[in-house]
């Protein structure tokens, strides 16, 4: 826990996907409490036809260097901790891949703990 998708557009160089799955990661260890070791995440580059978004949704203007990030993790983090994540994901997704705030695109996905099996198949977060 948490399972981490990121897609963007194809195109986008090794090292500029390394920075966004390090600058990731990073906002989610010193925000969300995730353990250093834990990083599971899945990087998706999709064709211009099938990557669609509103580059205007809620009158914030998106380029072509949108990323959307889907973070599955456990439930039950405060609303305080989710805002706190999502502005040091935007900081660190700036500083560290040059991205715009206003193309870093996050949802949270909070599932109950006993919704994972980490190998072995075995739940083992079920009690």
């Amino acid at each position: 826990m948490p399972l981490v998708r990121i897609s963007l557009l194809a195109g986008k160089t090794e090292t500029h996907k390394r920075n966004i799955s390090e600058a990731v990661h990073r906002a989610l260890v010193e925000t969300v409490n995730v353990p250093a070791q834990d990083r599971f995440h899945i990087i998706t580059e999709h064709a211009k036809s099938d990557f669609v978004c509103d580059p205007q949704y809620l009158n914030i203007h998106r380029t072509d260097d949108l990323v959307i990030i889907q973070i599955t993790l456990n439930a039950g983090r405060t609303l305080e901790l989710k805002k706190a994540l999502y502005r040091r994901l935007a900081e660190l997704l700036s500083q560290e891949a040059g991205l715009r705030k206003e193309d870093v695109f996050i949802n949270l996905v909070e599932v109950p703990k006993e919704n994972w099996s980490f190998g072995n198949g075995e739940g083992q977060y079920a009690t």
